[in-house]
């Protein structure tokens, strides 16, 4: 038997009531002024009560007017309900409570010593650790540097070498543009950029007002919608390009081919969104949509691209010129190394983004199944420039999730040379992983245009922050090499990295990694791993697409 009146309709039936029993009240007792709250609270859930029953959008108001939206309620207040009551300190969601308070501390000044002993599980597969020496050493300093643009042998006139080489500290602030950060956070960064010393990537949205107020060091990052060096159609501006890249605090330029957060889709800023700053920056008209195309026009071929190469390196006056991407097809990144060869010109660094990359906004499945994670995407990256005899005439950085010192030191002994972080850096702002970045209403001024909430973001106290966390981590990383009685980062190696594999087995990750020998990919390539044998013959310095070979 159906009940006249269901349960699920009893809170709205109790409002209703109350409405009817208030005004009753106020019948009687006219003056009584609590009544006259009662009237109008009960009024207003009843109304809703009644919306929610006429409403089409949401099936849960209609069959629960009234107490169905404390279900919104809880959806909406959940993430920190889990974050600050729920979640583990190890639990990674992009990155854990453990992560974190690490950043916090460090970019504090804090103490950031543990008691006690780890938290973590050193009997779980995928545990690893850095072997220490019974002789360690005694560095002067953590200010660890390497050269960028520099190489060991002669370059090829045709070319275009590079001239000014940069000394780079091996941890440096990812890519992340103005538009997607906020006025006062990309001030932030780039002073304590410039107070520790130390390089601000711009990101693809080009070089803004803000990233000039300061001076600090700036990678100039160039997308495919070629933003601050555009002409009006989009193409690529030579000349809007020199008048940027010849900028004394312009220290690299870097072409983004793809980013790890969500590689080949490209991406547009909504025309509400392209203010004057943005439009400044960008050379994109106010109010119009602006468009990142997913693939470059400035060049279609890996031959192509070896050659805007050497032209940005030369009109930029003969600054490191490299490029940025996420590994796709393996055929692609090949045909790149093969156009290398022909061409006889190398870019000055490469960087290598891992799938575990954030941004604003990316669709979950780019996210979540799109790209190579950056240890796959490095170790090939790596190996295919030892195995052409080309990986001492270029530098290799890498980012995606690198917080702690121990990240770094994993990095660096699968192939980098240097190590960006975007959110570690945007937590040492304050950011408290709301993972509302797209909303426009970041609670800590981070990630909004929105002139009020950024100003909860004094710029002068953050940069102090931007610059403890990197001078900390650094400092950390120093010790790791010194317990492992190196001299410097670039010395760590897979042979000092230990993995758990089972609760009896641990292996060298020297043992568990493809390693090539140098010059192996100029013979023949029987015995080399599996991904050169498939997809090398396929690659062609001409075509990104794969070539047909012969049955």
């Amino acid at each position: 038997m159906i009940s006249p009146l269901p349960a699920r309709y009893s809170t709205f039936a109790l409002c209703v009531a109350g409405l009817v029993a208030s005004v009753a009240v106020v019948v009687v007792l006219p003056t009584l002024w609590a009544a006259w709250i009662a009237v109008a609270l009960f009024a207003v859930l009843s109304g809703t009560g009644v919306h929610d029953l006429r409403q089409a959008r949401h099936a849960i108001l209609r069959n629960y007017p009234v107490i169905g939206h404390l279900r919104f309620l809880l959806e909406f207040i959940r993430p920190e309900m889990r974050q600050y009551f729920i979640e583990s300190d190890a639990e990674a969601a992009p990155f854990s409570r453990a992560q974190r308070s690490l950043v916090y501390q460090r970019s504090k000044g804090e103490p950031d010593n543990r008691p006690f002993g780890t938290q973590l599980d050193v009997t779980i597969s995928g545990y690893e650790w850095i072997n220490h020496s019974m002789q360690p050493s005694r560095l002067a300093n953590h200010d660890f540097r390497i050269v960028i643009g520099g190489t060991p042998g002669p370059a090829s006139p045709a070319s275009h070498p590079c001239t000014q080489p940069y000394e780079a500290s091996v941890f440096n602030i990812s890519a992340m543009s103005f538009g997607a950060l906020s006025a006062n956070a990309i001030m932030a960064l780039n002073l304590g950029a410039k107070m520790g010393g130390f390089a601000h990537d711009t990101g693809e949205g080009s070089i803004s007002q803000h990233h000039r107020v300061h001076g600090g060091d700036l990678i100039w990052e160039i997308g495919s919608g070629y933003f601050g060096c555009r002409n009006d159609d989009g193409s690529f501006s030579e000349e809007r390009f020199v008048a940027n890249a010849r900028d004394p605090q312009v220290k690299m330029i870097e072409i983004k081919l793809s980013q790890g957060a969500k590689p080949g889709h490209g991406g547009v800023l909504p025309g509400p969104k392209v203010t004057a700053e943005i439009s400044a920056a960008r050379g994109v008209p106010i109010g119009v949509d602006c468009i990142s195309p997913s693939s470059h026009g400035a060049f279609s071929t890996p031959v192509g691209m070896m050659h805007f190469v050497a032209r940005l390196r030369e009109l930029s006056g003969g600054k490191p010129c490299g490029f940025k991407f996420c590994l796709g097809h393996p055929w692609e990144w090949f045909a790149i190394v093969k156009a290398m060869q022909e061409t006889g010109i190398t870019p000055d660094f490469i960087v290598v983004d891992g799938a575990e990359g954030g941004t604003g906004a990316a669709p979950v499945e780019f996210s979540d199944h799109v790209g190579a994670p950056l240890q796959e995407g490095l170790l090939l990256v790596h190996n295919t420039l030892v195995g052409v005899g080309l990986r001492d005439l270029i530098k290799i950085g890498c980012a995606g999730k690198v917080i702690t010192a121990f990240d770094l030191a994993r990095m660096m002994a699968l192939g980098a040379d240097w190590c960006n972080a975007a959110r570690g850096f945007m937590m040492a702002l304050g950011c408290i992983q709301a993972q509302s970045c797209h909303t426009g209403h970041c609670p800590t001024g981070v990630t909004t245009q929105d002139p009020v909430r950024q100003q909860a973001l004094v710029v002068p106290t953050k940069a102090d922050r931007v610059r403890n966390f990197h001078r900390s981590t650094l400092h950390a990383l120093q010790e790791l090499v010194q317990a492992a009685g190196l001299a410097h980062p670039q010395d760590i190696t897979a042979h000092h990295i230990v993995r758990r594999i089972s609760d009896t087995e641990v292996r060298l990750l020297s043992n568990l990694v493809m390693q090539v020998q140098p010059g192996a990919l100029l013979g023949p390539l029987d015995g080399l791993h599996n991904v050169f044998r498939t997809y090398w013959p396929l690659a062609s310095a001409h075509s990104f697409q794969p070539v047909t070979l012969a049955v």
